[in-house]
């Protein structure tokens, strides 16, 4: 294996599955990184945040580069069924080229922004962010051309120009970000995916589905409890 940067790495962990896999393709790169968790009223967010808690004890973040924001705001906006209490979780129909209703509107821009003001001021010039483009659920701000755009507005706006948003799992399927996580021994035991409840997942949420059905694909077990684990092959 190469040499590790000095370069410290921000690395946005959710507590999801794909955000642990991005945090443990950093570890491979960097020498230390900064971990960021947003709460923004989602329903899952005490689950979330014990999982990133788990992640970052797992890769010896110090609590001094641990940071959790409250940006609850966006469930006050609202429009989306992680974050608005009128609108249900819905169930898993398939495969579908429509952007569900599981999108927080314009989310990961706000997410990104904050890891935007942190990376400047503790240092950090890439930040990392588990965005999936192909098995993802039809995202707009998961689209490689939303972080190109993305990174061209950081250099206009940063003081020094040279922050830098890494997707590292974006091309990926859900079974090889699986594997992925196998082959680098990643804790997937300390992540959690479901939008519906914290206690245990539901397995038949949008998220459930494609995070079983990669586990299915890669021919490995999910250790994590589901009150429910259907084939989704």
């Amino acid at each position: 294996m190469s040499e590790k940067s000095k370069e410290l790495a921000v690395v946005l962990v959710s507590g999801g599955m794909d955000s642990l896999v991005t945090a443990a393709m950093a570890n491979e790169k960097h020498e230390q990184m900064a971990f960021l968790h947003l709460n923004y009223g989602q329903k899952t967010q005490e689950r979330e945040l014990k999982c990133f808690n788990e992640i970052a004890d797992f890769y010896n973040v110090p609590k001094s580069l641990r940071k959790i924001i409250d940006i609850s705001f966006l469930s006050q906006i609202g429009g989306s069924s992680l974050t608005d209490d009128t609108i249900n979780v819905k169930d898993y129909k398939g495969d579908s080229e429509e952007i569900p209703d599981s999108y927080v509107p314009f989310r990961n821009t706000h997410i990104v922004a904050m890891a935007v003001s942190w990376s400047e001021v503790v240092g950090g010039k890439k930040i990392y962010i588990g965005a999936v483009y192909e098995d993802s659920s039809g995202y707009p701000d998961c689209r490689p051309s939303y972080y190109k755009a993305l990174n061209n507005l950081i250099k206009e706006g940063t003081k020094d120009g040279d922050i830098e948003v890494v997707t590292p799992v974006i091309y990926m399927k859900k079974e090889e970000i699986v594997k992925k996580a196998f082959s680098l021994k990643a804790p997937l035991a300390s992540s959690y995916s479901c939008y519906a409840r914290g206690d245990k997942a539901c397995g038949i949420c949008d998220s459930c589905a494609l995070r079983l059905r990669g586990f299915q694909l890669a021919e490995v077990e999910d250790p994590i409890e589901y009150d429910q684990r259907p084939n989704y092959l």
